[in-house]
């Protein structure tokens, strides 16, 4: 390992000789100098992983020098050594961006802790980190041999997504894959889990997780009191891209409360999103709003009526007025419009914003190189949906929001799955063309790669035909017609869709969110 090199500045330097002689000792080399011009013509001279500055020097002081160190290199850590203990001094250490403060008299052991902080802090995380995640893999590993319960995949599918986070601030590319691979093994067993309880959840619903049609009734119209509740949903949000913004989020609120849901199938707008505002199944909406229900073959849009949706469910279930408004946000210039006429939406018991654009995102993805490019991994993707909610409106409506008394709820309504397995299937010009679950007759499909719905009623799902059949695409996989196959494994591989069955399409946040 290289060694670490150390410039001092100090205008007591031989007082600190044994200080020094310790540092040696321990691998380190260290250039001393007595005051602020000799400090920056040693830094100029050569290359230091580390300077050391001591505040009261002639000429100089330490904040003085500090700030033309970091004019000529501002990525080398400065630790700034004083006698000051006063409030001020350290507000403006601080403010000068300074990495670290100590007072005198310093022993050893603390500039060594220091060093290492600031040094090999890196190093330190990165061991630490795999060894803990190498005991945890053994752990996981076991678990998902065992039934697990609904609850019970929850908390699988939190450590992955904990652990793909740390280790991705890692430069591991090893640990990496070993988790992939785990996560890809989790997701298996998930589909056999979901295969086989699914249609028993609907059957019996007190043995069952919160699903989508209940999501309102259970985590919205429970929080209405005399405080104004803004239930935000994103659409499209993975557990894993709103653990990237729920620290800014944090930022202006206090968290009171963070949950999961079951996403119903299939994972897709028309079906979950609907779901949540009617709070009733595909199915029951159909018979209770046969003019408003659109089924995949049906022309138009299949999410033209939320709102109307939400006042049915407002009054089906709460059985008494309320004073609500429902705002989609489809662009940043709705976003910017919303935010301008927020205050008149403070006398409302309820206010629901959709915010389209992390699913334009997803969408985007597959139709446009560039972003294909910018979001070309699970990482980046996390990236940009964490760039666009820092400059969003929806951040803005949200710092707006924290001045005032209100409860906000954020969820989503399905997450996404970046593809990779093609299969292949077969169905007439009827079918839709979602590339995670096919609703048609005569379906032809490797069954190894589904879940087979035979009778769409038995997922509380409308049925087009007599002989209509739902599949659900397991993992990562993708539907491709053989007759092109070739052009939908160039175009859609490792994009990022939605439809089917995984643990990102289907395990996703609900958190609630009240005024600091």
């Amino acid at each position: 390992m290289q060694e670490t090199t150390i410039l001092w500045a100090d205008d007591e330097i031989d007082l600190l000789r044994p200080h020094i002689l310790f540092l040696n000792e321990k691998g380190y080399k260290v250039k001393t100098v007595t005051n602020g011009s000799d400090a920056l013509e040693a830094f100029r001279a050569d290359y230091y992983d580390l300077v050391f500055l001591d505040e009261n020097m002639p000429g100089l002081t330490g904040l003085e020098t500090l700030t033309q160190i970091k004019a000529i290199n501002a990525d080398v850590p400065i630790v700034l050594i004083t006698k000051n203990e006063e409030e001020p001094m350290m507000e403006d250490a601080i403010g000068s961006k300074i990495d670290d403060y100590l007072i005198k008299p310093v022993n050893p052991k603390q500039i060594l802790l220091t060093i290492k902080k600031l040094t090999e802090n890196k190093r330190l995380v990165t061991e630490k980190t795999t060894m803990a995640y190498q005991q945890d893999f053994r752990q996981l590993g076991m678990t998902l041999n065992d039934n697990l319960s609904y609850q019970e995949w929850v908390d699988v599918y939190k450590k992955l997504i904990y652990w793909e986070l740390e280790l991705e601030k890692l430069e591991d590319a090893g640990m990496h894959e070993i988790l992939t691979l785990q996560k890809a093994e989790a997701n298996v067993q998930f589909c056999k889990y979901i295969e086989k309880n699914y249609i028993s959840w609907l059957k019996t619903p007190e043995n069952a997780p919160l699903l989508s049609h209940q999501l309102v009734k259970q985590k919205v119209f429970n929080k209405m009191d005399s405080t104004p509740v803004f239930f935000i949903l994103i659409d499209n949000l993975r557990y894993d891209q709103f653990k990237i913004i729920n620290p800014i989020i944090s930022e202006y609120f206090r968290m009171e409360e963070e949950d999961t849901y079951y996403s119903i199938l299939p994972t897709a707008t028309q079906y979950a999103r609907n779901a949540i505002f009617a709070g009733l199944m595909p199915l029951d909406m159909e018979k209770r709003f046969p003019g408003m229900w659109q089924n995949d073959e049906d022309e138009g849009g299949k999410n033209l009526h939320e709102e109307a949706f939400l006042a049915d469910n407002i009054k089906r279930t709460l059985r008494k007025d309320c004073k609500f408004s429902y705002h989609k946000i489809l662009n940043i210039d709705e976003g910017r419009s919303l935010n301008d006429s927020v205050n008149n939406l403070m006398k409302n018991e309820l206010n629901v914003v959709v915010y389209n654009f992390v699913d334009m995102l997803s969408h985007a993805r597959t139709d446009m190189q560039m972003i294909r490019e910018l979001a070309s991994d699970d990482a980046a993707y996390r990236s940009l949906t964490l760039s666009w909610f820092e400059h969003s409106p929806l951040l803005d409506l949200l710092k707006f929001l924290s001045t005032k008394q209100v409860k906000v709820v954020i969820t989503t309504d399905h997450g996404t799955i970046r593809v990779k397995n093609p299969s292949k299937i077969i169905g007439d010009k009827n079918t839709n063309t979602n590339l995670r679950y096919k609703q048609g007759k005569n379906l032809n499909f490797n069954a190894k790669d589904v879940l087979h719905i035979r009778n769409p009623h038995d997922a509380m799902l409308p049925k087009l035909h007599v002989s209509s059949s739902f599949v659900f695409a397991k993992g990562d996989s993708y539907f491709v017609y053989p007759n092109n196959y070739n052009h939908f494994m160039n175009f859609y591989n490792e994009t990022f869709q939605h439809g089917g069955i995984s643990l990102e399409e289907m395990i996703i946040p609900v958190v609630t969110y009240v005024s600091k």
